[in-house]
């Protein structure tokens, strides 16, 4: 699709909005609660690698020596070991394989990737073990991702457009919502430009030329409470400057549908709260920086 949406910014009842910015604040903050008091700090080698929900901590316990005895610590909050006993790398990734497939079979998680994500306290801190993407968020493991604005800077057209994906239906994660040109997590052994790079290419068609001329704009960190668990996600942010006749094609069947869409209709969809919360913010940061939320960019 080439032509760019218009539409007034509106709440998800169809109501036009006086203040896009505070409607999109408030869906923000109704799908980013987060209670510290309901979760453990999951440990791995003395080091945090994830918030546990206590309700899933009592599931693990039931399934053996996965936890080690809750420790409280001085900030009020309480730990607890992830596999105790098991030291090594290779140790605990089997470990954490054999446990996937036991919450996959029990129905505890859902959507198998057969993708490894790191058990890690930091992007930049040598791998404690891996772990199946789908049991990720289960455990409230800090995961990290890669984002990419589409930005078309004024064309023929008139002013300033980005480009969205709608993620297909059949995604076990936040199905068909509006997101980021570009996003996807980033697994065991990746870095944040060489996962964007991939995912442009498998989810837009950008070719890698292209790709690696994004331009990087920081990490913004997510932490909130899910049905599935926690999100705890580190999310590179990208903007890449579009052709003005470029239009993107999925390759790998995760998105249904994208849209050029100028920031009127950006405000509409996220005000709407129909796009992902780490989506909105990725999107935020890049008109914020931009100068794009001022009176001469909305309706």
């Amino acid at each position: 699709m080439a032509e760019t949406s218009s539409l007034p910014p509106a709440d998800a009842a169809g109501n036009f909005a006086a203040d896009p910015a505070a409607q999109i604040a408030a869906s923000l903050a109704a799908r980013s609660g987060f209670d510290a008091a309901a979760k453990l700090r999951l440990m791995a080698a003395g080091q945090q690698v994830g918030w546990l929900p206590r309700a899933h901590a009592a599931i693990l316990r039931g399934m053996g020596a996965i936890l080690g005895p809750d420790e409280r610590l001085a900030d009020g909050t309480t730990a607890a070991e992830l596999l105790p006993g098991r030291n090594d790398f290779d140790a605990r990734s089997a470990a954490l394989q054999a446990l996937a497939r036991q919450l996959a079979d029990a129905g505890h998680v859902r959507g198998w990737r057969d993708e490894l994500f790191a058990v890690t306290p930091a992007q930049d801190a040598p791998a404690l073990a891996v772990v199946e993407r789908a049991a990720a968020r289960f455990l409230g493991l800090l995961t990290f991702a890669s984002h990419m604005n589409g930005i078309v800077d004024g064309d023929v057209d008139g002013g300033p457009a980005l480009w969205i994906s709608r993620r297909s239906p059949a995604k076990s994660v936040d199905p068909g919502m509006w997101d980021n040109l570009v996003a996807g997590g980033m697994p065991h052994g990746s870095d944040p430009l060489a996962t964007l790079v991939r995912e442009c290419e498998e989810e837009s068609g950008i070719p890698p030329a292209l790709a690696q001329g994004a331009q990087a704009h920081g990490m913004i960190e997510v932490l909130r409470d899910l049905p599935e668990g926690v999100q705890w996600e580190q999310v590179y942010v990208y903007d890449l400057l579009l052709p003005p006749g470029f239009t993107p094609r999925n390759q790998d069947g995760e998105v249904s549908e994208h849209r050029r869409v100028d920031v009127a209709a950006l405000l509409a969809i996220m005000s709407a709260g129909a796009m992902t919360v780490d989506a909105t913010l990725v999107t935020l940061d890049a008109l914020g920086r931009r100068g794009w939320l001022g009176p001469d960019h909305r309706a």
